[in-house]
């Protein structure tokens, strides 16, 4: 009787211990990571990512290049394309979503000769352009990082490695890998913003390039760890299908 009360003790000792170190297994395991949201801030049938007053932006069904004016779209009523209202002399528009480290797809079209920009954080512009064609560029054609403006003279700005830019009329897209500035707690900064890789229409153009500060005509001249992605809206029509932010942590 004692060899099996014993062995019923041992047995149960172990189960025990087993259980005890499952539990501390269990304990020491590290979290899963969060889940990543992807933001889709416009998709072309909806203006809700948008902060308001979204002026004359509007939603249409589609934008094409006009066959009387090659520097205007024609537009079909409807819902699938953002565009900068009717003559293409809009305000500048505000997601509602502020972003730190992010990765960005950004679909895009522009008729002949215009202009627009996407202002990471509102403060940092990679340039939109009727470049096509050009052998010479400058941080002022499609793709450029901008250039910062002081004491009314420009400085910095940062051409494309190569151009890549598709015709008028034609859509194009850039895969923009960015790295917001860094801040101690004090509140001073203490690594600059940079954009770690940008993809233009599957051709890299810019890595790891450095921005002091706000580029010229962004929507704010102070610097913070996050905020929202803008549009430039008064330079000429420019119409987008798809504007998607995946939030990153970049080291």
């Amino acid at each position: 009787m004692m060899d099996w009360y014993r062995l019923a003790k041992v047995g149960l000792l172990l189960q025990i211990g087993v259980l005890a170190f499952g539990q501390a297994q269990a304990q020491l395991a590290p979290p899963p990571p969060p889940a990543k949201i992807n933001i889709t801030v416009s998709n072309g049938k909806s203006l809700a990512g948008w902060r308001v007053p979204v002026g004359d932006w509007k939603l249409v069904k589609s934008a094409v290049k006009s066959s009387d004016n090659p520097k205007a779209f024609t537009l079909i009523e409807g819902k699938g394309v953002l565009i900068n209202g009717d003559t293409g002399r809009a305000n500048n528009l505000f997601s509602k979503h502020e972003h730190g480290d992010v990765m960005a797809v950004i679909e895009y079209m522009v008729p002949q000769g215009s202009n627009s920009g996407i202002y990471f954080q509102g403060r940092y512009e990679i340039q939109i352009l009727d470049s096509y064609g050009k052998k010479k560029i400058t941080f002022g054609d499609n793709g450029g990082i901008y250039e910062r403006w002081a004491d009314g003279k420009g400085f910095e700005g940062t051409a494309p490695i190569i151009n890549v830019s598709k015709a008028p009329g034609e859509w194009q897209k850039f895969i923009v890998t960015f790295r917001a500035p860094r801040f101690d707690k004090n509140g001073k900064k203490v690594e600059n913003a940079k954009f770690v890789k940008v993809i233009h229409n599957g051709q890299l153009i810019h890595h790891n390039v450095e921005v002091t500060g706000p580029t010229r005509s962004a929507g704010f001249n102070d610097e913070k760890p996050t905020g929202a992605l803008m549009l430039q809206g008064d330079h000429g029509p420019v119409a987008f299908r798809k504007i998607i932010l995946k939030p990153a942590k970049l080291d």
